[in-house]
C-alpha cells in the first residue's frame, strides 16, 4: 500500500483527482450492470480495453473459474466455452508467476495470446481476434491462498503505458469484482458441489456457501454475493460445521471435497 501511494503522490493533480474520482465510484459498485458501466466510464483513461476477464481459484490443479465483462455483443461469460479459455488462462497465470507476479502486457502475435484455434469460432475468440494487446496481473487472497488473475484486452497499442495504473487501482477492481455475483463459468476440471451426499443434511443455501467458501470467498463476499447478512452467513457456516463435524472452513471444504469423490 505505501508503494502505491508513492506512487499517487508523484502524479499531477488532474490524474489524482480521476483517481479519486474512479476509486470512489468503484466502492459503490454492488452489481454486475454496475461495474460494466465503472469500467466503461473514467476508468478507461488509466485502463483502456473492451474486455476483462477475471479468473480465480486454483490454477495449480486447474480449478479455475472466471467471469467476463465486456460491452461487445456476445462477449459474455455464459456463452464461452471454459475448455478452450482455461489453457490460455493457465498460460497467462505460468507467465505472471514466472515474473515473480509483476504485471506484463503482450502484443499480438506473441505467445499465448490468443485461444486455441477451437476456441475462435465463440464470440469471445472471434472478438479477441480484433485485439491488439493485452495487459495481465493478479493478486494472492492471504486469507484462502487462492490466486486471482485478471487479463484486460484492448483493440489500441498502448498496453504497456497503463502498468502503473494496473497496480494502483488493482485491489479496487478486485474488490469490486468480489462484490457483484459473478456470473462464472467454472472450467472443465472445476466440480463445484452441486448436491450434497444423502447423509449431510444440509439446505440449499448452506450448499450455496459451501460453494463460495471453496472459492476462497470471505464471510463478507459470500453475504454481498447471496444478498444476505454476514450474522447469517455465519449462522449457517456454524450449523454446517455441526452438522459435517469439522471446526472450520478449511476441513468443512475438505470433507465435502471427500464426500464428492467417495460419492463417486
Amino acid at each position: 500500500m505505501t508503494d502505491k501511494m508513492d506512487q499517487l503522490s508523484t502524479l499531477p493533480a488532474e490524474h489524482l483527482h480521476r483517481y479519486y474520482r474512479v476509486i470512489t465510484e468503484g466502492i459503490g459498485i454492488r452489481r454486475h450492470n454496475e461495474l460494466l458501466a465503472w469500467l466503461q466510464g473514467e476508468i478507461q483513461h488509466f485502463l483502456p480495453h473492451e474486455i476483462l476477464i477475471a479468473a480465480w481459484g486454483d490454477f495449480t490443479a486447474n480449478l479455475i473459474c472466471y467471469d467476463i465483462v465486456s460491452p461487445l455483443a456476445g462477449v459474455r461469460t455464459e456463452f464461452s466455452n471454459p475448455q478452450t479459455l482455461s489453457p490460455l488462462l493457465q498460460g497467462l497465470f505460468n507467465r505472471w508467476m514466472d515474473l515473480g507476479k509483476s504485471p506484463y502486457t503482450l502484443g499480438v502475435g506473441e505467445s499465448g495470446f490468443l485461444l486455441e484455434e477451437g476456441g475462435l469460432q465463440c464470440p469471445l475468440g472471434k472478438a479477441l481476434q480484433n485485439m491488439r494487446s493485452l495487459l495481465v496481473h493478479g493478486l494472492t487472497d492471504e486469507r484462502s491462498s487462492h490466486d486471482c488473475l485478471y487479463v484486460i484486452f484492448s483493440s489500441e497499442r498502448k498496453l504497456h503505458e497503463s502498468l502503473g495504473a494496473m497496480q494502483i487501482l488493482l485491489p479496487y477492481l478486485d474488490t469490486a469484482l468480489c462484490r457483484v455475483t459473478p456470473l462464472t463459468h467454472p472450467a472443465s476440471n472445476a466440480t463445484p458441489l452441486t448436491s450434497p451426499p444423502a447423509c449431510w443434511d444440509l439446505s440449499k443455501r448452506e450448499i450455496e456457501i459451501m460453494n463460495w467458501v471453496k472459492m476462497g470467498k470471505t464471510n463478507p463476499e459470500i453475504a454481498s454475493i447471496l444478498d444476505i447478512s454476514v450474522f447469517t452467513v455465519k449462522n449457517h457456516l456454524q450449523h454446517i460445521f455441526k452438522t459435517l463435524d469439522v471446526s472450520n472452513r478449511m476441513q468443512a471444504a475438505s470433507k465435502v471435497a471427500q464426500g464428492r469423490k467417495q460419492d463417486h
